[in-house]
């Protein structure tokens, strides 16, 4: 009788929650090196098709990403939860932003990835004149505007962006948009990483286009870049 090629029967974990403890497996597995559909599936002893089903569920959260070559890696999720944004980095922003509005006289906001939207998780407004408010708790799409691009650039999510565009915004380490999110409106932007060169959060400049044109980069980039650095040094 010629014996059929079957996987090992996986174990019921520690949780009791079969899809629970099975994605914990594959993140483990993960989190000692990147691991491609095949690999992973060895190192679990999970079939195949559970394997990529798991695996491409936890990349929808950002909990994974797959790298050029096609293997699975340690998403961004994971290091924002261990960085604790709320706490660390928010707190740390909060003066650096009250001191840019007063240099700019613009709005500033800090935006943090959450799935398929951006959401604003601190803003500074100026106390007077024409600003561009955004509500803190403010979900916004990943398809436009200058933060949209900054974590386009960073965390490989699917945008509308060339390439070229993106490249430029990882060598200056700014992004900029005129009238695209909405209309009249402009925004430069700046990415917050922490020590290990891992994504945290978007440090944004917007105000009107009339005040900005005609590029927010060359108006603000370099107060924003200095703040952002003094950020980082902080966090």
């Amino acid at each position: 009788m010629r014996k059929t090629d079957k996987k090992t029967e996986v174990p019921e974990g520690p949780s009791g929650i079969k899809v629970l403890d099975r994605s914990v497996s594959i993140i483990e597995a993960i989190a000692s090196g990147d691991k491609t559909l095949s690999q992973l599936s060895d190192v679990t002893g999970l079939p195949r098709a559970t394997t990529h089903r798991l695996a491409t569920a936890l990349e929808v959260h950002h909990i994974l990403i797959r790298t050029e070559a096609g293997a699975w890696t340690i998403g961004p999720a994971l290091s924002r939860y261990a960085a604790s944004a709320p706490s660390a980095v928010i707190e740390a922003a909060k003066p650096i932003m009250n001191a840019l509005v007063r240099t700019t006289g613009e709005s500033v906001q800090l935006y943090e990835l959450t799935g398929n939207t951006r959401t604003c998780v601190a803003a500074v407004e100026p106390p007077s004149g024409l600003t561009n408010t955004v509500p803190v708790g403010s979900q916004l799409p990943l398809d436009r505007g200058s933060a949209a691009r900054v974590f386009a650039a960073y965390e490989h999510i699917t945008a509308p962006f060339s390439e070229d565009e993106l490249g430029r915004v990882r060598k200056t380490r700014l992004a900029e948009s005129v009238n695209e999110r909405e209309v009249g409106l402009s925004s430069v932007s700046t990415p917050i990483h922490d020590a290990a060169g891992r994504l945290l959060a978007v440090l944004s400049i917007s105000g009107p286009a009339e005040r900005l044109k005609p590029s927010p980069a060359n108006t603000w980039g370099k107060q924003l870049l200095k703040a952002a650095d003094q950020l980082m040094s902080e966090i």
